[in-house]
Order: structure tokens, then C-alpha cells, then sequence
């Protein structure tokens, strides 16, 4: 399925995930709209999803799979994988065509309506016409920069901007902190 539209970007680096897709609407050969939010937050702030494909197919996956999240409370996995089994058998949901990428602070998933929710193996992952772009961008940058995981998902969209002319430059970016909570202060005892 090759999806014309847009560019989203997930990478997974120095205990941040950051998700960043571009805002170009094309229909056909016009731009129809800069300024789109393909990523958003679901299931409290916790979830971050970005798509690629047609619009309306993509707020129908948004709004399903956050029922799956209050389903299954916020169980990322298992919401994936209950959105693709009623994504390929529903008569509606079927007829779809988007990819979906959705992070929590544990996963980092791509999900597809043939029924895929792909892991990352490297936590880099991209979507989209300029995906392949934005992937290879994301790469290096993490292997031969120091920048955060916010400044290589933004440099990665922009990299594809200049290339995929079904991507412009203009970025949405949501990121989660994949820390652990801090500890309280440490306390020594003294006298012992």
C-alpha cells in the first residue's frame, strides 16, 4: 500500500519518544491544506499516533482506536492488535486506507489494516510517501549527531520535505518522556 500525503516519524532516543509528521493535504496533484495534525494524543496524553493516507479514514481509526485504549486501559499492544483484527473483518473499517503510528512510553508500533502491528527493531519508524526519507534521515542523525530525539524527528520531516513533494515543512511534533519517575531524595543514615 503506497500512501501519498504526508510524512510521520517516531524515534525512540535519549529516554525521550517523539512522534513528528508534516501538515501537507494533497488531493491529486493540489495542495489542498498546509497546516494538518496528523499526530495527536490519545488515552489520557499517554499514546501518541500519527497516519498516513486519506483524512477522514484516519479520524475514523483515531476515534476507534481510542476505544480500544479505554477498552483495554491504555494496553497499547492489545489495543493494536483488537483495531487490526476489526480493521480486516469489519465491513466499513475494511475499506480504510491508512497506517498508523502509535507510541507509549513501553511500545513503538506501526499498524496497518492488513492486520500488521510491526514492532521497531532500531526505534525508528516512518510512514508515508516520505517515510523512507524521514527513516533514513532518523537514522543517521541518531547515529551520527547528538541531538535529541525531538530535534532528529524534526530534522528528519524536514529532510523529507525537501524531497517528497507530497510533504512540506510545516511540523507537528508530540513527545512523552520514557523515564522512570524520579526517586524521591536519597537519604543516608547516619550514626550507624
Amino acid at each position: 500500500m503506497i500512501m501519498h500525503g504526508t510524512t510521520i516519524v517516531a524515534v525512540r532516543h535519549k529516554g525521550k519518544v517523539t512522534v513528528a509528521g508534516d501538515g501537507q493535504v494533497t488531493i491529486d496533484v493540489t495542495v489542498m491544506k498546509h497546516g494538518a495534525r496528523k499526530v495527536r494524543r490519545l488515552y489520557h496524553n499517554e499514546v501518541i499516533v500519527g497516519f498516513a493516507g486519506a483524512t477522514a479514514d484516519a479520524f475514523t481509526l483515531f476515534d476507534r482506536f481510542d476505544q480500544k485504549l479505554e477498552q483495554y486501559n491504555g494496553n497499547l499492544l492489545r489495543a493494536a492488535v483488537e483495531l487490526t483484527k476489526d480493521w480486516r473483518t469489519d465491513r466499513v473499517l475494511r475499506h480504510l486506507e491508512a497506517l498508523m503510528i502509535a507510541v507509549n512510553r513501553e511500545n513503538f508500533l506501526m499498524i496497518s489494516g492488513i492486520g500488521d502491528v510491526i514492532e521497531s527493531d532500531d526505534n525508528v519508524m516512518a510512514i508515508g510517501s516520505g517515510g523512507p526519507y524521514a527513516l533514513a534521515a532518523a537514522r543517521a542523525l541518531i547515529r551520527h549527531t547528538d541531538l535529541t530525539a525531538a530535534e532528529i524527528a524534526r530534522e528528519a520531516v524536514t529532510i523529507a520535505s525537501e524531497i517528497c513533494i507530497y510533504t512540506n515543512d510545516i511540523i507537528t511534533l508530540e513527545e512523552l518522556d520514557t523515564a522512570e519517575a524520579p526517586e524521591g531524595p536519597s537519604r543516608s543514615r547516619s550514626g550507624s
